[in-house]
């Protein structure tokens, strides 16, 4: 009696393994389908940001260049004489102006 006792024992403990075996298959497929869509999606994230970089690196060299034409010396006094009236400072046009006593 006890040796069928303890066989219907190990068979069910048998049934039992099999069982959870069997059910986490499709769970482990699940997850393996979650961490593909996952994968997938953050793949496409970061080719888009790396595409976006590199529009924003293009757009960002031609604004430097347009600054640079922008704050060219010769450009800026050509404005200044022709379009503002202005002209370069002779030395006596220059006036030094000196402080003297304490600082608070």
């Amino acid at each position: 009696m006890r040796g069928i006792a303890r066989l219907k024992i190990k068979e069910a403990f048998k049934i039992i393994g099999i069982s959870l075996i069997t059910l986490s298959i499709p769970v482990i497929l699940g997850l393996y389908a979650f961490q593909a869509k996952k994968y997938s999606d953050l793949t496409k994230e970061v080719i888009e940001l790396e595409a976006k970089q590199e529009k924003l690196i293009e757009e960002n060299k031609k604004l430097v260049g347009e600054i640079s034409i922008l704050s060219n010396a010769e450009r800026i006094e050509k404005i200044a004489t022709e379009e503002l009236g202005m002209h370069k400072a002779e030395s006596d046009d220059i006036i030094r102006v000196e402080m003297t006593g304490e600082k608070k």
